[in-house]
């Protein structure tokens, strides 16, 4: 025990007489002078080209590999696209063995969000999808009306890092949500203000994949309209409801177009303008470019999808309560849906175009219940369903979330309390308040 300790006293001492004489050393950092630049040569050379217009993806490969390996190039790709569906101004990256003329990889960006990835193993060809990949964000907005709506969002600063046809887009989910309560090319007036906070799914270039408003507020003539997004079935297909729980959507859409303009209006009689006749025009007409994509105006079933006479191509579906929908003068259908198809409310079903008699491109729309003709700009629809009962605790738990994203968000009128609850579990509206006001 002495010895020890006796042992470690010296060992101390050492240690602090080395110390003293390091400390009169000259600092002096070691060099080892300059490395010179080390070439390293790439693993692979790229090739990008771009499907210019009559460009085929068989005719890009020939001269890359042998007509044997262009076959299996193309059988592999098809597994996931068809090479003759593709589109021009298409990227496709070709990927060489570096200093030879071996083709190692293909890549081709099929969509914005899907690249097929072609590789080369043992001399065979193997195919796999790459998702691109995405983060998610939220973007918060408010403005106030001078002229319209539209400039309003496209100018709006809080949007700047947005795109155009972002922009564009979320103008597009706002009609969408607010259509029953708000006719935004109507009734938008001077002075009128919205506030709202909207989750993106963002792509590496910044452009938007997909988002869904979490919560709005409009102001229209002082009177305030609110949104907040809620999924009672956790199935990805949630909806909106105001902060008393009841649905702001109805059991049917308003029009089956994004923001489009009225170019025929319902009528028991008016001179067709190509046959010539007087007629009954028991739709509706939406001037639109030919693309447009059409949307089912409520949950419902294909009962047809193809041909019909003057209309052209028409797809009708079948809904609740005797109710079905007619869309004609299509350009094409959506390749998902087919006869039997079980579609939900916004859902793609076709493409505008001037299929059957029709002198220009738009869709011809129609309502009927029970067999009888309905003016769509009439009838009165049927209300959405409210909060569940069921789900009312988890409801008023994220809409209070929601909520509270609003009153971060400086606006121009303030925003509701709450001070209490109905007696069936509803949440009442309180005072006013001026937060962000």
């Amino acid at each position: 025990m002495v010895k020890r300790s006796v042992r470690l006293v010296i060992s101390r001492g050492a240690i602090a007489i080395a110390a003293i004489v390091c400390s009169s050393c000259d600092p002096e950092v070691p060099s080892v002078g300059f490395l010179e630049t080390v070439w390293v040569p790439p693993a692979e050379k790229v090739e990008v080209h771009s499907l210019g217009q009559g460009e085929t993806f068989g005719g890009l490969l020939y001269g890359a590999v042998d007509a044997n390996e262009q076959a299996e190039v193309l059988r592999a790709f098809q597994s996931y696209a068809d090479p003759r569906r593709l589109r021009e101004r298409t990227n496709v990256a070709l990927r060489y063995q570096a200093g030879t003329n071996k083709l190692r990889s293909v890549d081709v960006a099929v969509s914005k969000d899907r690249t097929v990835r072609l590789t080369r193993v043992d001399d065979r060809w193997r195919s796999r999808l790459v998702q691109t990949p995405i983060f998610v964000d939220t973007v918060y907005a408010t403005g106030e009306i001078s002229e319209t709506f539209w400039g309003s969002v496209v100018n709006n600063v809080d949007l700047v890092e947005m795109t155009f046809e972002d922009r564009n887009l979320l103008i597009d989910r706002l009609d969408n949500v607010f259509q029953w309560q708000i006719d935004f090319s109507r009734q938008i007036r001077e002075g009128d203000s919205y506030r709202f906070a909207f989750e993106r799914e963002v792509r590496p270039d910044g452009s938007m994949r997909d988002g869904k408003l979490l919560a709005a507020e409009f102001v229209n003539l002082d009177v305030q309209y609110h949104a907040i997004y809620f999924d009672p079935n956790g199935d990805g297909y949630g909806s909106y409801f105001d902060l008393d729980g009841e649905s702001v959507r109805r059991a049917f859409l308003l029009k089956p177009l994004s923001y489009r303009r009225i170019s025929g209006r319902f009528s028991s009689g008016r001179r067709h303008p190509i046959l010539n006749t007087i007629r009954a025009h028991r739709g509706i007409d939406y001037a639109a470019s030919i693309g447009t994509p059409v949307m089912a105006t409520s949950d419902g079933v294909i009962i047809h999808r193809g041909p019909k006479g003057s209309f052209g191509n028409t797809v009708e579906i079948r809904h609740s309560n005797g109710w079905v929908t007619r869309y004609a003068h299509l350009n094409g259908f959506n390749g998902d849906v087919h006869l039997g198809t079980r579609v939900r409310q916004s859902d793609v079903i076709g493409y505008v175009g001037m299929t059957g008699l029709a002198t220009g491109p738009h869709l011809h729309y129609e309502m009927l219940q029970n067999g009888r003709h309905q003016d769509p700009l009439a009838v009165d629809l049927p209300s959405g369903d409210p909060v569940p009962a069921d789900d009312m605790t988890r409801w008023r738990a994220e809409m209070s979330g929601r909520y509270e994203l609003l009153k971060t968000i400086p606006g121009q009128s303030p925003l509701r309390t709450f001070e209490a609850e109905a007696e069936d579990g509803r949440a009442s509206g309180g005072s006013q308040q001026g937060e962000g006001a």
